[in-house]
Parts: C-alpha cells; sequence; structure tokens
C-alpha cells in the first residue's frame, strides 16, 4: 500500500510515521514543517523521515507535480497545519484522511483545547475523518472520547493526552485500511469553530468573572512558552498554584534543582 504522510514537529506523528514503516506501507513522501523552531529530536518528523530514507517534501510538490500521485491509496494528514486542496483530496484510492486532536463535529479548527477547559467540558475526544473541501468538515470514520480532569487539566496536559488516543485511533485506522474493507464514514452535520479573535479575547481576565472562571482561563490557556491567560489585551501571563506546580515538577525531572 502506497502512503503519503502529511504532520507536524511532534512525537505523535513521528510515532504515525514510524507506524507506516512498521506495517509495510511504501511512504513516497513526507511533508514536514520547514522550521523546527524549538522541537526536540524526537519531535522531528524530518529527522524520522531522513532515518527511513524517506523523501522529504513540501505541500507545493505535491500540488505542482514535483511528486507524482499516481497509485497513491492514502493520503494522510496527522496535525497537518494548512487546509488539503484538489488534487490531492481526491488522490488517494482509499481516501484522503485527517487525524484532528478534538471531537468532530464538536470542535473544528483551532482552540479546542482552551475552550473545552474554560467551559467545563467533562470529556473530549480525537477524531479521524474524510477531507473534503472544508476544514475539518469530511464524513467521520472514528471518534474516541474519554474523560477530561476538570479540577487540574491545562492546554498542555490535554494537548499530551490527546496525542496519545490521537495515535491509537491513527493505528486502528490504518490497520483497517490494511484489510482491505472499506472504511466507515457517516456525515458530521453542524459543528463549532473558534475564530483567531475569538481565541485571543477567551485569554483575557475579566477581573468582575467568579473566581472559579478566572481559575478555568488560566489553565486553559496555560501552555510555555506561549502567551497564557492575560489581565488586559497583551498583558503579563498570569499563573496560578496549579499550573506552577506543573512545572516545577518538569523542572524537577529536568535536573532543574537548587
Amino acid at each position: 500500500m502506497r502512503a503519503i504522510f502529511m504532520g507536524k514537529h511532534k512525537r505523535s506523528a513521528v510515532a504515525a510515521l514510524e507506524y507506516l514503516v512498521q506495517r509495510d506501507l511504501e511512504v513516497l513522501a513526507v511533508v514536514a514543517p520547514d522550521d523546527p523552531g524549538d522541537a526536540t529530536a524526537q519531535q522531528r518528523l524530518d529527522l524520522a523521515a531522513e532515518r527511513h530514507g524517506l523523501k522529504l517534501a513540501s505541500d507545493g510538490d505535491l500540488y505542482d507535480g514535483a511528486v507524482s500521485l499516481d497509485g497513491v491509496d492514502l493520503v494522510l494528514s496527522f496535525l497537518f497545519w494548512k487546509r488539503i486542496r484538489r488534487p490531492l483530496i481526491g488522490a488517494g484510492r482509499i481516501g484522503c484522511l485527517n487525524f484532528h486532536p478534538a471531537p468532530l463535529p464538536d470542535m473544528r479548527g483551532l482552540g479546542g483545547y482552551n475552550v473545552a477547559i474554560l467551559e467545563d467540558f467533562a470529556e473530549w475526544g480525537v477524531s479521524a475523518h474524510f477531507v473534503d473541501e472544508g476544514f475539518d468538515t469530511g464524513d467521520l470514520v472514528r471518534v474516541e472520547r474519554f474523560g477530561i480532569d476538570r479540577e487540574h487539566e491545562t492546554a498542555l496536559s490535554l494537548d499530551i493526552r490527546s496525542q496519545e488516543r490521537l495515535l491509537g485511533v491513527f493505528r486502528e485506522v490504518i490497520d483497517m485500511a490494511l484489510t482491505g474493507v472499506a472504511l466507515p464514514r457517516r456525515p458530521q452535520g453542524e459543528g463549532r469553530y473558534v475564530t483567531r479573535e475569538e481565541f485571543d479575547r477567551l485569554r483575557v481576565i475579566d477581573l468582575s468573572e467568579p473566581p472559579e472562571v478566572t481559575e478555568r482561563r488560566i489553565r486553559a490557556y496555560w501552555y510555555p512558552p506561549y502567551d497564557g491567560a492575560t489581565l488586559g489585551p497583551g498583558g503579563l501571563t498570569v499563573a496560578n498554584r496549579d499550573v506552577l506546580e506543573q512545572t516545577a515538577q518538569a523542572n524537577r525531572r529536568a535536573g532543574l534543582v537548587p
């Protein structure tokens, strides 16, 4: 089976690519971010591709024909950050699939972790779906839901937990595809998007709000090194005891102790 894989620099994306190699799929090309930023070696999708001798390409190479799409069975987007267009959408014999770190159709696009904590969701989830011309709107293959720690969850901790679940769903879907059985698919229906403007607005603490809302807002935006909940637009990031304890634990594990 032949596949194209597109993803971010994350441990889960690296593990997903490794699984394709383990299951003997022929990976024709891997699309990874050009700039690794502060990603560690274990997060680097490009390094994983190089370890296995796989071709690194840009998404432009896929659209302009520099990478042939002939004979492709699966086009796989795992946390890929760009909207996928034709001819990629229709390139895979089995399909073009996206693996999304939120339950669909509940939460499309960005800001899912933040909203889930801020609005005190009881559960979260991850999804696999076919790609269509919309953004996270294609028919669902699989949605897995799990409980949220409503007292202590942060955006960072929810992301880490979600990545583990998303990798599990990825493996299940790949195994299903390899059996030759048609993947299940069902329409999503109406869903929710968070705009960039709403995402930034929800970050700002309102001193008149109940203390429990402020506490959730702090946890909802705790994802160092990114700006957290702030006092006023562009203000200083606010922390609480919960997130400071998480930071202290991380420092101790890294040996940063007096």
